[in-house]
């Protein structure tokens, strides 16, 4: 079956042929680092990690792209209100998000380019959209002219005749139409500026994303992502730049849900952020990631402790699985992913039914593992493996990644416990084995014991 991905530029689920065969190109929008991540913003990493994955697992090479926003209005107004310089907040706000990127198992992308090292780029392209009447400069500003784009408004859906004004400039003062947005800001007191043939400024937001996806995918690539609050105007203005620039640009667009609350998109004026550094100090990372990939890309998530907690427990039983699994028949090489796993994920990446595929695999062997059938529970495990590998999931690789110095160091220490514990039931001594049982739980250091002998796992401590 062929990958199929629901293109928001023609609002239909369209077979995925990559511009050049074997190689697939992916420009993802990236922060805009005013502010550390909540689970929202982190949503369309993880998202579209998986997205990454499955076409390398079907044998593609991927160009991955996800840019940072570095220099913003909000950005600004940020460093204003805490008295810092605004390169501070934009940094600090940039390790936040790479650490939230990393921590909940997100690949590296192939270039993270930020926007303040793109002016030159953005320079040749507001010359390029001068030169054929699509901008002009302004009192020191540089517009895009909405009405030389015979297109605009395609992709949101929205008719050119009854969109408000663009509200990126504090004066509207040198727009010809209202509607007409900026590509550079004149510079003004106190902002940083940057040298342009139009005088000193700043780029506006829109500009830059085209900048940098034309600088490290060229003039024609195969996916842009992004939230789907990026649609208008952000998305469309893109398109409008670029290809009034004459690149063909993006030639799919994915967009996926919100995480909500309450009904209510997330977001700091709602003053109901859930930072991705605080959720994983009540979860572990692995357990979030899987809260966000379970649901279809595209649906909107609501957000709950409940709703999370279940998110654990579920990947707890998978976890559980492939460990006892492991204890049985050995480390097992991930294997072919199932042709109903496979099915799921060229449907638009659908998730849900993918995992509805691992967790058959781990009901099954389950059985096989009560039945003693060794054949059967290393087949369900290889497959269980390479399908969690493709939704960054697999268990061995994040015991792998959490440290092997460390653990190796926890598990002599609780080795040494566990032997106390035993030798004080061989005297018969349950109140000191208990105690022992009891202090490692309350230290987030569940043991369960098993025929092969006791068993560590971390949980979470007690309170």
């Amino acid at each position: 079956m062929t990958l199929r991905l629901y293109d928001t530029a023609t609002r239909s689920t369209r077979d995925f042929v990559p511009a050049e065969p074997g190689r697939a190109s992916i420009y993802l929008c990236g922060a805009t680092v005013q502010a550390p991540p909540h689970i929202g913003h982190i949503r369309s990493g993880v998202n579209f990690d998986i997205l990454r994955r499955w076409l390398e697992h079907t044998g593609c090479t991927v160009t991955f792209v996800r840019n940072v926003t570095d220099i913003d209005d909000k950005i600004l107004r940020k460093a204003d209100e805490q008295g810092v310089p605004w390169w501070q907040v934009a940094q600090t706000n940039e390790n936040a998000f790479a650490w939230a990127y990393d921590v909940l198992g997100c690949l590296r992308p192939t270039v993270e380019p930020r926007a303040t090292g793109h002016v030159p780029e953005m320079i040749v392209l507001m010359r390029r959209l001068i030169e054929r009447g699509a901008a002009y400069a302004a009192g020191g500003d540089v517009y895009f002219s909405v009405g030389s784009f015979a297109d605009y408004g395609a992709l949101s859906g929205q008719k050119p005749d009854a969109m408000q004004a663009a509200g990126d400039t504090d004066a509207e003062t040198h727009k010809r139409d209202p509607r007409d947005f900026a590509l550079w800001k004149s510079a003004k007191p106190g902002e940083p500026f940057w040298e342009t043939p139009w005088g000193p400024g700043r780029p506006g937001w829109h500009l830059e994303c085209s900048a940098m996806a034309g600088k490290y995918l060229g003039d024609r690539f195969d996916i842009h992502g992004g939230g789907l609050d990026l649609v208008f105007p952000h998305h469309e203005n893109e398109i409008a730049q670029s290809k009034a620039a004459g690149e063909e640009f993006a030639r799919y667009w994915l967009h996926n849900g919100w995480v909500t609350m309450s009904g209510e998109k997330m977001s700091k004026s709602l003053g109901n952020s859930l930072l991705v550094s605080e959720i994983v100090k009540r979860v572990r990372p692995v357990e979030l990631r899987y809260f966000l990939a379970a649901p279809h890309y595209r649906s909107m998530v609501e957000y709950s402790e409940e709703s999370l907690a279940e998110a654990a427990t579920a990947y707890g039983r998978i976890e559980t699985f492939v460990r006892n699994a492991t204890d049985l028949v050995g480390d097992v090489t991930p294997g072919q992913v199932p042709a109903a796993f496979a099915d799921a994920m060229n449907d638009d990446l659908g998730t849900p039914l993918a995992l509805a595929a691992v967790h058959t695999a781990v009901r099954e062997g389950n059985t096989a593992i009560a039945a003693g059938d060794k054949d059967t529970v290393t087949a369900r495990l290889a497959e269980a493996r390479a399908m969690l590998g493709v939704l960054g999931l697999d268990p061995v690789a994040w015991a792998d990644s959490s440290g092997s110095d460390l653990h190796a160091v926890v598990d002599g220490l609780v080795a040494l416990a566990l032997e106390q514990r035993a030798a004080a039931r061989e005297r018969k001594d349950y109140a000191a084995a208990d105690a022992i049982r009891d202090r490692l739980r309350a230290a987030g250091v569940v043991i369960e014991d098993t025929p092969h002998g006791p068993r560590w796992t971390v949980g979470n401590p007690e309170a």
